[in-house]
């Protein structure tokens, strides 16, 4: 059955607009929504590209808290941590993913199968990790000294692998690293903004020469819609794991995963 590719592309956006800021894997869902509705993009720029939508969306609803940290950085220790925390916590993926940008586009990418086993293996570890009873050290992300904040961002690096989820090794890593719930996934909020408009400007840049017009019109259908879920997403998001932590995406990445191994094993 034929789909209209603008349709998949809004489906597509709207998809990782849900799943950017929740630890279950947007790019995970997206190569595999994308393998079973026949939607090939080129370079796999598509997949990537989008994301700016999700990112500008965090800007919108972290603008005021953004604006306030510039301001106070000059005169504020506890800011110029912060913001230091977040460049250094960046830099491991930056570095790997342009190491082996090539391989994870064009081997990675093409795995559904590793896909789907990463999906369940993700939802098990995070089920485990939310259970966990320890008493958290870290309440807010201005108190994360830099060591935590750069071995999160060595945890992040594990995202390079799709369906493992950027935000759920950074809030997996932050919460081992004795984080609240809360502060574990605002912390990974901040560390998507430079990651993601690292990765967006990358693969731009990769694709530069190979993007046609009708690429570029798909790209910016996905783009609006992911714009407008993450905008709802990110607005409940904090509120939601305060109350009821990660168990959910835990067991939704178990569901998700178990159900593509099936649909694969039938040679969809």
């Amino acid at each position: 059955m034929e789909h209209s590719p603008y349709l998949v592309a809004a489906l597509l956006g709207v998809l990782e607009g849900l799943t950017e800021f929740i630890p279950v894997s947007s790019t995970g869902h997206i190569l595999l929504a994308g393998h079973f509705l026949g939607f090939h993009s080129t370079g796999k720029a598509f997949e990537v590209l989008i994301q700016l939508g999700a990112i500008l969306a965090i800007l919108a609803v972290y603008s005021t808290r953004l604006v306030a940290l510039a301001r106070a950085a000059p005169h504020d220790p506890a800011a110029r941590r912060f913001i230091a925390g977040v460049v250094l916590a960046f830099l491991p993926a930056a570095v790997v993913g342009v190491l082996l940008h090539g391989f994870i586009k064009t081997v990675l990418f093409e795995t559904p199968l590793l896909v789907a086993v990463m999906l369940i293996v993700g939802g098990v570890v995070l089920l485990w990790v939310d259970r966990r009873a320890e008493r958290p050290r870290y309440q807010d992300v201005m108190e994360f000294s830099l060591p935590v904040a750069f071995k999160i961002g060595l945890f992040q690096c594990l995202a390079l692998v799709p369906g493992v989820s950027r935000s759920g090794a950074t809030i997996v890593g932050a919460l081992l690293l004795g984080a609240s719930k809360r502060a574990a996934a605002e912390f990974s909020f901040f560390l998507s903004m430079p990651t993601m408009v690292g990765a967006f400007t990358y693969d731009l840049y990769k694709n530069r020469d190979v993007l046609s017009p009708d690429d570029a019109l798909l790209i910016a259908i996905g783009f609006v819609c992911a714009f407008v879920a993450a905008v709802l997403v990110v607005r409940g998001l904090l509120d939601f794991v305060s109350r009821r932590g990660y168990a959910v995406f835990g067991w939704w990445r178990i569901v998700v995963g178990g159900a593509a191994l099936l649909a694969l094993a039938k040679g969809y």
